[in-house]
C-alpha cells in the first residue's frame, strides 16, 4: 500500500484550515506503511481488488443503514462473491454495514452508541472532525452523515484501514478517510479541529491526563471533545486499577468514576463538561457473530454473575462525556 488510496482525502484536506498539515500527515502515513507493515497486508489488498462491481445504488449514512440501497436485490452469485470477499477481512468489529441487502452484523452494535450520543452533540454540519481510534470508520461515516465537512479517522490497525477502504469502494467519499496512525503518530503541533472524538481509547492509555491534554491540543479554542470510556459505578472520586486483565483485556489501565473523570477534564482545561449517557454494556450490544467469530463480551463475564467480569471486577459500564476546550 502507498499513498494512492489517501490522495483524494488529502486533496480535500487542502481546501480546509488543516491544509498546512498535509505534508506531515502524508509522511506519517508513509512511515506506517513502510518496512515492517503487517504481513497480511498483501492478501487484504488483494481482497480489495477482487470486490465485485455492484449495480447502481444509493448511498445511505443514517440510522437505517450505513452502506448502499438499490431497487433490486443482488443476484445470488454477486451477493455470494461480495460476502466471500469481505469475509477475507474478518474480523469485523464495528458496524453494522449494509450493501444492497448484504448485512454485515459486526461484533459491536455501534449504531446504538451513536444513538446515545447524537442528540447531545453540537451539530456537526460543516465541521472539521477527528475520530481517534476509529476502527474501521463506522462512527466516522455517521459523522459525515450528520453533515461534517471533513472527517479524519485515525487507527493504527491496518486491517481496519483496509475494511474502511472496502466500504468506501462503494460509497466513494473523498472527505472521509481512515489513516493508519495512532494519536502519537500525528504531526507535532497539529491543531484546528472543531470536534474530536475519543471513543473506546481512554482506558487503554497509560496516562489519562496526557491523553486528555493531547486531545485538547488537537482542538481549536472552543472546540468540542466527545469522550466515551469505561467508568466505575458509584459516587466519589475513585479509580479502579485492574491488577491484571479486565474482561480478559490486558491493556485496561484505569476505570474512574464519573466524578473523578469530570475533575480530570477540568484540570486539563476543558469547560462545560456534561454527561451525555451512562450505559451498562449488554451481551446484545457486543457479541460474537458470523462476521466476528472470536470470543466477545459474553465470554468474559462471570457465568453465574453477569454484573462481574471473569476476574471478579465490575462488569463494563460506559459513559459519554462532552466538553469544550477552554
Amino acid at each position: 500500500m502507498d499513498l494512492t488510496p489517501f490522495k483524494p482525502f488529502f486533496d480535500q484536506l487542502d481546501r480546509t484550515a488543516l491544509a498546512a498539515w498535509r505534508s506531515a500527515l502524508e509522511a506519517a502515513v508513509l512511515a506506517r506503511l513502510g518496512p515492517g507493515a503487517h504481513g497480511d497486508l498483501p492478501q487484504w489488498e488483494a481482497a480489495l481488488t477482487e470486490l465485485p462491481d455492484l449495480p447502481e445504488s444509493t448511498a445511505v449514512l443514517d440510522a437505517s443503514c450505513v452502506g448502499l440501497r438499490g431497487a433490486d436485490p443482488l443476484s445470488e452469485a454477486m451477493e455470494a462473491q461480495l460476502r466471500e470477499t469481505l469475509m477475507r477481512l474478518h474480523p469485523w468489529r464495528k458496524g453494522p454495514f449494509c450493501l444492497r441487502g448484504l448485512h454485515l452484523d459486526t461484533e459491536w452494535r455501534s449504531d446504538w452508541k451513536w444513538d446515545r450520543l447524537a442528540e447531545s452533540l453540537t451539530p456537526l454540519k460543516d465541521r472539521l472532525v477527528l475520530d481517534v481510534g476509529c476502527g474501521n470508520g463506522y462512527h466516522a461515516w455517521r459523522m459525515l452523515g450528520e453533515g461534517a465537512r471533513l472527517v479524519m479517522g485515525i487507527d493504527p490497525t491496518l486491517l481496519y484501514v483496509v475494511q474502511f477502504q472496502a466500504i468506501n469502494r462503494y460509497l466513494g467519499r473523498d472527505c472521509l478517510s481512515v489513516l493508519p496512525l495512532g494519536i502519537e503518530d500525528l504531526p507535532k503541533g497539529i491543531t484546528g479541529f472543531d470536534t474530536v472524538f475519543s471513543m473506546g481509547v481512554f482506558y487503554h492509555r497509560r496516562s489519562p491526563m496526557d491523553h486528555l491534554l493531547e486531545l485538547g491540543r488537537l482542538l481549536r479554542p472552543g472546540g468540542e471533545l466527545v469522550l466515551e470510556t469505561l467508568v466505575l459505578e458509584g459516587d466519589g472520586e475513585r479509580v479502579l486499577v485492574p491488577p491484571g486483565r479486565y474482561a480478559s483485556m490486558r491493556n485496561v489501565w484505569f476505570i474512574p468514576t464519573l466524578e473523578a473523570l469530570e475533575v480530570w477534564l477540568a484540570r486539563c482545561g476543558f469547560v462545560g463538561v456534561r454527561v451525555a449517557d451512562v450505559t451498562r454494556t449488554s451481551r446484545e450490544e457486543q457479541r460474537s457473530t458470523d462476521w466476528m467469530r472470536f470470543q466477545s463480551l459474553p465470554d468474559h463475564l462471570d457465568s453465574e454473575d453477569p454484573d462481574r467480569t471473569i476476574e471478579g471486577l465490575p462488569a463494563p459500564t460506559r459513559a459519554i462525556l462532552i466538553a469544550r476546550r477552554g
